[in-house]
């Protein structure tokens, strides 16, 4: 693929990555890419590189337009390395440029490259560059993921390149939005949500302030497509997850030995579903726990289950506990339930999980020993039905 013209005279030349199908945490399907966009000006700039191992094929895009010596301003809107990766090559092939960033972001690069000859330009939130008929405004959206986030907005071409903000994990042939379709990337900018930002709302909506007053037809993350065309439909979808809003529905995650804890999940599940509640089940063993993290963002209740083992929960369940611990969902119904032989500490344990996010838990535990019998998974489905009464209420 050549260089995309995304706006007169600015360009993607990122790097497309077909076979990533795991990213730090979670399993991405589809791929990603690592978008980096060149601007060409009386001041050349390039915004953002790409992972190490793909730098040659961004450098073979900036060459389609440039020659890279003569690129003036690098900006580094975030340092993590899949999007700084490619700095030492760039630097190393444009030794005129200054590389723009925020102190935070000047402080990581340093810690991670060790490089003492590069020309640090470090900016403020709100400090403009004039590049020639265009603008670069930086806005600092610290925590939105990381402390050095930054976002740089050209009022003149109406463009945001927000780095990770309004990302998702898809490598695809179309560059924009409309190319692939608002199903497919409301599922992946959800599932990349819930993953990465999640933890943030509350800077994430500090940030969409600031978005929705500016000027913006195009927003060119530095994952995955770029919005034209679905933009007014996104926006709000953010303020929703940034806001923990979730809809009437439920989320059943379990693990379980020898089919107890399983036939407790399904009872819960006919339960929900009699008092007109949306289920979806998910079993820890064929489902990985980033991917289940897309149904959590959406859901209003969430029912977890395990039996007992050596005295505790399934390695699976403490595994996707200790993962929904780091991401910080809010305003949540929780319920533990499981099965066990003698002790029962299995579920106990996830009871007291639960009970550490801070979520609502207005049923009690359900923890059944040995194999349920009808009158206990009546229980469990009664248990269920009034769950979804209060999810409905």
């Amino acid at each position: 693929m050549k260089a995309v013209e995304i706006k007169p005279g600015i360009y993607w030349v990122g790097a497309i990555d077909w076979n990533l199908r795991y990213f730090h945490g979670y399993v991405t399907p589809r791929g990603t890419t690592y978008n980096a966009y060149l601007i060409v000006d009386d001041k050349i700039t390039l915004v953002d590189t790409v992972k190490h191992y793909l730098f040659d094929e961004m450098l073979s895009r900036i060459k389609e337009i440039v020659d890279p010596s003569q690129i003036d301003y690098v900006v580094s809107n975030h340092v993590e390395m899949d999007h700084s990766g490619g700095l030492p090559g760039i630097m190393t092939l444009a030794p005129k440029a200054k590389l723009v960033t925020s102190p935070q972001g000047k402080k990581g690069l340093q810690r991670y490259y060790k490089k003492d000859d590069w020309d640090f330009m470090v900016v403020k939130s709100g400090e403009e560059l004039k590049i020639g008929s265009r603008t670069l405004k930086f806005v600092h959206v610290p925590m939105v993921h990381w402390p050095d986030s930054m976002v740089t907005y050209i009022p003149e071409a109406k463009l945001l390149l927000p780095n990770d903000a309004f990302g998702q994990h898809i490598a695809s042939a179309g560059r924009f939005d409309d190319q692939v379709g608002w199903d497919i990337i409301q599922e992946e900018a959800a599932t990349y949500y819930a993953n990465i930002v999640l933890p943030y709302g509350d800077n994430v909506n500090k940030a969409l302030d600031v978005v929705t007053q500016l000027d913006i037809d195009m927003i060119a993350p530095s994952h995955g497509v770029i919005w034209r065309s679905y933009i007014e439909k996104i926006l709000p979808v953010y303020r929703k997850w940034a806001n923990n809003e979730t809809e009437k529905k439920a989320l059943i995650v379990y693990d379980t030995m020898w089919n107890s804890t399983k036939r407790i999940a399904l009872a819960l599940r006919d339960g929900l579903e009699e008092a007109g509640v949306p289920v979806t089940v998910r079993f820890l063993q064929t489902s990985h726990i980033s991917e289940i993290m897309t149904d959590l963002l959406t859901s209003r209740a969430i029912l977890i289950g395990s039996p007992t083992l050596n005295n505790g929960m399934l390695p699976t369940v403490s595994a996707f506990l200790t993962y929904i611990k780091g991401l910080r969902p809010k305003k949540r119904i929780g319920l533990a339930f499981g099965s066990y032989g003698w002790g029962g500490q299995g579920a106990k344990e996830v009871a007291e999980a639960i009970k550490d996010t801070g979520w609502e838990m207005p049923l009690d535990l359900i923890n059944i020993q040995y194999l349920p019998g009808d009158h206990e998974l009546d229980m469990a489905k009664e248990a269920g039905k009034k769950l979804g009464e209060i999810i409905q209420a």
